[in-house]
């Protein structure tokens, strides 16, 4: 019984974020990477099927640069997954592209008995990952899952729609769950997982190695921009009722939003 889940690398929410010189991509020097945090929701999904299903076996799969992608995977296996796939690829790839990679890496290990991911990465919300990669591998898919129940080869899910309602979904077979905030608390990585996590296998593949080429993209990102500076607060003197007209002038004139 073979559970993947999917992680991906992203800049830690307190890095400061710059851009390189033909803004065509952050300027990496220097910042933090981390697992993104939706993914951890996946990885502690995977561990708890497993803790109900002994004879299953968690791998974790990344893509990206091979040095910060290990680095991730060692986070997943000291939380407790058994073993890891790294898939060495510029960090400019498409969501395309990603998941035809993915969906090939886990394809070569065997038939998938449940893949999970986290709904979106943080770095660029393009939340599109998980969808193109239950296309690739033919298989059912729910996402912004924040409650999942398993009972043999079936599984229901509470998903969030629009509107703050919830849809309950039944899926059968081989499926990918993309995992949202609630769905879990993640563990944390403990000392002996992390010193477990050193000899645990890894095994390293690449896009040639998978039949796969960057020039499959199907999208390019151009001329990145930080968004703007906050503008200084106001403050507002005098009475009530100057603070009332002075906001509605702001308002109107200002912001134009009245």
């Amino acid at each position: 019984m073979k559970i993947f889940v999917c992680i991906k690398q992203v800049p830690d929410t307190e890095t400061k974020i710059k851009l390189n010189a033909d803004k065509s991509f952050i300027d990496t020097t220097g910042v933090k990477w981390v697992m993104n945090p939706y993914d951890e929701y996946a990885v502690e999904e995977a561990l708890k099927y497993k803790q109900a299903h002994p004879q299953a076996t968690v791998t974790a799969v990344s893509l990206g640069p091979k040095k910060r992608v290990i680095e991730t995977l060692r986070t997943a296996l000291a939380m407790g997954a058994d073993d890891g796939i790294a898939i060495d690829a510029p960090e400019s790839l498409d969501s395309y592209v990603t998941a035809k990679a993915l969906a090939k890496a886990i394809s070569g290990e065997g038939v998938p008995h449940l893949i999970f991911t986290g709904k979106l990465a943080i770095d660029d919300n393009a939340s599109s990952v998980s969808q193109q990669l239950a296309e690739f591998l033919g298989l059912p898919h729910a996402t912004v899952v924040s409650k999942f129940e398993a009972k043999d080869n079936q599984y229901q899910v509470e998903r969030e729609v629009e509107g703050g309602s919830r849809e309950i979904v039944q899926l059968f077979g081989p499926s990918i769950i993309a995992a949202n905030k609630g769905l879990n608390q993640p563990r944390y990585a403990s000392l002996p997982g992390i010193m477990k996590a050193k000899k645990k296998p890894l095994k390293e593949l690449d896009l040639k190695s998978l039949g796969v080429d960057e020039s499959e993209k199907k999208l390019d990102f151009v001329d990145y921009m930080l968004p703007p500076e906050k503008p200084p607060v106001k403050f507002l003197d005098g009475d009530v009722q100057n603070q009332v007209q002075s906001l509605t002038k702001l308002l109107r004139e200002e912001a134009k939003v009245i």
